[in-house]
């Protein structure tokens, strides 16, 4: 006897693609080898960060991560720890300033974040933040995190 069944949702979904380099002499170049390995994650838009312990250095842009990334670029994320990430939107607007890693300066210094998922309560989140003084730069649900 044969049994079947239906899948409530049998379609293939993308989420976003998120890798992270330490203490490697040129972890930018292994980060974009990474994205680049986790393209199908997302294909909306890519960005790097950079350390070399004082400084954060982001590249990002629309579209594919070989489209976006070259050799000039590359040379221009020095140190030897990098976040990487590919954005498959699933909150906030298709815009360049909603690609990740999303990268503040503040009081402790500088923070980058890549995240791969949903904030379910962002939008609360985000109204109380915003009553509390931060000032939002993204319609993305990561930056919650940042603040």
């Amino acid at each position: 006897m044969t049994r079947q069944f239906q899948l409530d949702d049998d379609h293939f979904h993308d989420h976003c693609g998120v890798f992270g380099v330490f203490a490697h002499p040129e972890a930018a170049k292994l980060a974009y080898l990474g994205l680049y390995a986790l393209q199908h994650r997302g294909q909306e838009a890519a960005g790097i960060c950079s350390s070399d312990g004082n400084d954060l250095r982001v590249e990002k842009g629309m579209g594919l991560v070989q489209d976006i990334f070259d050799p000039k670029r590359l040379a221009t994320l020095p140190g030897d720890s990098a976040i990487g990430h590919t954005r498959y939107s699933t909150a906030g607007d298709t815009t360049l300033t909603n690609a990740q890693p999303i990268v503040i300066d503040c009081s402790k210094g500088k923070i980058a974040v890549g995240h791969n998922g949903n904030l379910t309560n962002a939008a609360e989140w985000r109204r109380k933040l915003e009553h509390r003084g931060s000032i939002f730069q993204t319609t993305s649900d990561t930056e919650v995190i940042v603040h």
